[in-house]
């Protein structure tokens, strides 16, 4: 069949011409970016283009800067290993931009750290993928045979979705002897297709024809389609119908209820009968707006059919043909325009969001960065954003559409460790229209905070002997920080104790803060101590907190009492005490003397008789531990008398010590004696062979001194020294009694003690001296005495008493005052219910009863006491006795039975008159048996 071709208007062949020449100048005019240009239809996964490299990016940075496409709908991805823009989702121009002849597929590049957003352009160029096509594959004409040649029957427009050079270009209409082809244009820039009768009908020749039209495109290769045109030839009918106007203009709001009447079109047609009915159709009508509109064929009203939706499509443009009835046919166009409505949301979508926020972050950082999207236009399409919680946090406006959610205040992780920010987007339409989107921030820890311990200081009583590695107090400290900021770790840095002694006393465990003992305590050696230590976190840098604590170590009753005096003496012999025959009841005869080593109640000490050979004889002070005598010695009594005292601490459960007392009624030393001898012991020869080793040893260290003293006092009265005639005067020595003469100066005691004793003189004197122990000692008495010397030399005991020929009476005012009764270490507290005493002086004691003993030098006529001897003098002091490392107690001396006290050479020199004393201790010959 042959065809004849027809070409468009030269208005479609000069935009063919100009359209790549406009086309860079137009898209260079659109925005300075990055521009790719691409064909529709690439297979997934072709490069684009490489924008890393057109961004000036470095490509080993793509994969921590997270770069990204932010589009509705990925049609291409960013390859983060090379920068690369590759096809992800098939790419249909005539999906995207329909018949637009510039398809432009905007991109948003996302990059962080830093936050940056890169706009580029993706031009899709259209490829002859769609053929032209008709909307009706076959139509029927009708044409008057009296139809003036040169009259045009508009035909139906065929549609090709490509653009550009593969868009519809001609028509072809196969070959015929009536018709011919023509194109005109109409509206929207549709070049529609006429059948031009070209020769008369004759339908009595040829009632009917068959036409095929075909319409080209210009792609490569040439793509067509085809419509049947079936031409009727009817009778005359020579006036077509008429609109009331050729372009109708209305505008519509979307949203609109389907049914809605839209416009209503008149054509009238001056001819009669059948010739003039007139129906209406839509004429070369879209799939669009066919679902869009319906048209009443019989009165011409378009009315709503399916939903309009504004941002769908704004303006919509249709052809109505007006036929007769005699098949003679007009148009008209019309224009619809679509009005907005505010009925879209407004939407927030976060591109970029930080993982965790340091809590040191300055105000103003960026913490996410979000668009919004509003497809209503105008006032109902502008939104803004607001924070809806009061939190430390703003937007900031960035660019179009964009906003950066930044810090505006100060953030402290302990206090809120994460925030749920909700960004309200409200639009300017009327009602206003709004939405929420919300996030949750995590701040970031950061060592801001030093560890705090629960209790300002400590304070632990420990009770000794604890066991070693036992617990004795845990400390503990609190960091709110996290991790590593907040891991503690304890130490000791610094105690009262010695550096290098401290770890071998506590340790402390790094990470539970337990503080472990390392040895055990002792109470008298250790009371109490301190210790700082450090609580010290991981955070860099790592802050720390110290606190002190004090260890009170508790007293256990673990010492036994320890008996200062009477105790045996190292050779084994037995102390005992003499008792005047007159002492009148409550004589102090001796003091139990006894210390502890513990403290508190368990340094308490009481006094027990446990056993006594005359138990209404002696009484015993509970507290004071002081024998005294109950009642008179009466005839019947035993001269030799024992006591058993046990000393009781006061601690559970108490422990004890026990010491026996051997007492003796007499006068003067020489009863003592004799009462020795008499007493029947059991035969023992080996000490009844020390025994008189002993006397006799005595009896020749007498008769020595007695020369040596003798021999002295000649050369003193040769000499005529005013001193020694001033010791001559009466009233202070009597020239005819015999004096004694007692020198202790040996041992590591600082001071001698030097004792005159006068006897039955007009003027009775007492001295107890004490001199210095560089200065040597003299006896100014004229009369032959008798001395008791002390030496460590010879390591023996000399021991020899004079008795007084007219012996006095006790005396009875012999009570100490508050300040001198006896007691432990100068205790005040004579009664027996007293406080508690103090128990730290052991070794005063035992310096104390050494004294006493050696004041003991007078016989039963000295006045020391005004009156009889009232203890014998005891010689006790054997060889394995040493007076080293002993303090000097002087104060400390008391003499049972007197009111003498010893008193230093200090007191002397002061101008305190000495005091005098009378007692006498013996040491027994025999081993006494408990």
């Amino acid at each position: 069949m042959e065809r004849s071709s027809v070409k468009l208007g030269s208005r479609t062949l000069w935009r063919q011409v100009l359209f790549p020449f406009l086309m860079p100048l137009f898209c260079s005019g659109l925005s300075e970016q990055v521009r790719y240009s691409i064909p529709e239809e690439m297979a997934m996964g072709s490069v684009v283009g490489n924008l890393a490299e057109d961004l000036g990016l470095p490509v080993q940075d793509l994969l921590t800067r997270n770069l990204r496409v932010i589009a509705e709908k990925l049609y291409l991805t960013v390859n983060p290993e090379n920068g690369n823009i590759v096809v992800s989702d098939r790419i249909d121009r005539e999906f995207l931009c329909f018949q637009s002849p510039l398809c432009v597929l905007p991109l948003e590049i996302v990059a962080e750290n830093p936050l940056n957003v890169f706009h580029i352009s993706v031009v899709i160029e259209d490829i002859n993928d769609n053929p032209p096509r008709f909307l009706q594959n076959s139509s029927v004409l009708q044409i008057n045979e009296f139809a003036i040649p040169g009259t045009r029957f508009g035909l139906e427009s065929a549609i090709d979705a490509d653009v550009g050079p593969n868009s519809l270009q001609s028509y072809q209409l196969s070959l015929n002897e009536h018709f011919s082809l023509a194109v005109k244009d109409k509206t929207e820039g549709k070049d529609a297709p006429e059948l031009v009768l070209e020769k008369p009908l004759d339908r009595e020749k040829q009632s009917s024809q068959l036409l095929v039209l075909t319409a080209v495109d210009g792609g490569e290769p040439v793509l067509t389609g085809t419509a049947q045109i079936q031409i009727e030839v009817t009778d005359a009918n020579d006036n077509p119908p008429v609109f009331s106007q050729s372009t109708y203009k209305v505008s519509l709001r979307e949203n609109v209820p389907a049914g809605t009447s839209v416009l209503t079109v008149i054509a009238t047609d001056q001819d009669e009968g059948v010739n003039a009915e007139v129906t209406y159709s839509f004429k070369s009508l879209g799939e669009d707006i066919r679902d869009k509109f319906i048209l009443d064929h019989q009165n011409g009203e378009i009315k709503s059919k399916g939903p309009i939706d504004f941002e769908t499509k704004r303006t919509y443009t249709m052809s109505i043909e007006a036929k007769d009835g005699g098949g003679m046919a007009s148009e008209c166009k019309i224009v619809l325009e679509i009005l907005d409505e505010n009925d879209n949301v407004p939407e927030v979508v976060f591109t970029s969001v930080s993982n965790s926020i340091t809590e040191d972050a300055e105000p103003g950082t960026v913490v996410a960065l979000f668009k919004t999207y509003d497809r209503d236009s105008e006032e109902n399409g502008r939104v803004s954003c607001f924070v809806k919680e009061k939190v430390p946090f703003r937007i900031e406006s960035s660019a179009s559409n964009y906003y950066k959610l930044v810090t505006d205040g100060i953030l402290d992780r302990e206090q809120t460790p994460e925030y749920n920010v909700t960004i309200i987007a409200t639009d300017k339409g009327k009602p206003p229209l709004s939405s929420s989107t919300s996030i949750t921030l995590h701040v970031g820890d950061i060592n801001d905070n030093a560890p705090v311990f629960h209790q300002a200081s400590y304070l632990i009583q420990v009770a000794e002997n604890n066991p070693p590695g036992a617990s004795i107090a845990q400390v503990s400290a609190f960091d709110p920080d996290l991790g590593s900021n907040g891991f503690i770790s304890y130490s000791i840095i610094a105690s009262d104790l010695e550096p290098k002694s401290l770890w071998s006393y506590v340790s402390v465990n790094q990470d539970s803060g337990v503080v472990f003992a390392q040895r055990a305590f002792d109470h008298e050696q250790l009371r109490s101590f301190q210790l700082t230590l450090q609580a010290r976190d991981h955070g860099s840098p790592a802050l720390s907190a110290n606190v002190s604590m004090r260890v009170l170590v508790g007293d256990r009753n673990d010492n036994a009492p320890r008996v200062l005096y009477p105790t045996l003496e190292p050779d084994g012999f037995a102390l005992f005490d003499t008792v005047p025959r007159a002492a009148e009841p409550g004589y102090l005869v001796t003091k139990v003397v006894a210390v502890d080593a513990d403290s508190g109640h368990n340094a308490w000490l009481s006094y027990h008789v446990l056993q006594a050979s005359d138990p209404g004889l002696f009484s015993l002070g509970l507290r004071t531990g002081e024998v005294r005598t109950a009642r008179a010695l009466g005839d019947r009594d035993s001269a030799r008398q024992r006591l058993l005292v046990a000393v009781r601490d006061g601690g559970q459960p108490p422990l004890s010590a026990t010491v026996m007392l051997h007492l003796i009624f007499a006068d003067s030393l020489q009863e003592v004696l004799p009462d020795l001898r008499d007493e029947p012991l059991p035969s023992d020869p080996q000490s009844e062979l020390q025994f008189y080793l002993v006397v006799a040893l005595a009896l020749v260290s007498v008769l020595f001194l007695f020369v040596v003293i003798l021999a002295i006092v000649l050369r003193l009265r040769q000499s005529h020294s005013p001193a020694v005639s001033d010791c001559f005067q009466s009233g202070l020595c009597c020239k005819t009694r015999p004096g004694v003469s007692l020198n202790y100066s040996e041992g590591t005691l600082p001071y001698s003690y030097n004792l005159y004793v006068a006897s039955n003189c007009q003027k009775t004197s007492h001295f107890l001296t004490l001199t210095p122990e560089m200065v040597p000692s003299r006896d100014l008495c004229m009369e032959a005495s008798v001395a008791v010397s002390v030496t460590e030399e010879n390591n023996k005991i000399v021991s020899d008493s004079v008795a007084s020929n007219h012996q006095a009476p006790p005396n009875t005012d012999w009570r100490f005052s508050q300040a001198q009764r006896p007691g432990t270490s100068g205790s005040q507290n004579g009664d027996e219910t007293g406080t508690w005493p103090n128990n730290q002086f052991d070794t005063e004691m035992l310096q104390a009863m050494i004294l006493a003993s050696a004041s003991e030098a007078a016989d039963g006529s000295s006045t020391l006491g005004g009156g009889a001897g009232t203890m014998g003098l005891s010689a006790r002091y054997g060889p394995q006795f040493t007076l080293q490392h002993v303090p000097d107690y002087r104060q400390n001396v008391y003499i049972p039975g007197s009111n003498a006290t010893l008193t230093n050479a200090a007191g002397k020199r002061d101008g305190k008159a000495p005091a005098g004393g009378n007692g006498n201790k013996k040491k027994s010959g025999k081993k006494e048996k408990k």
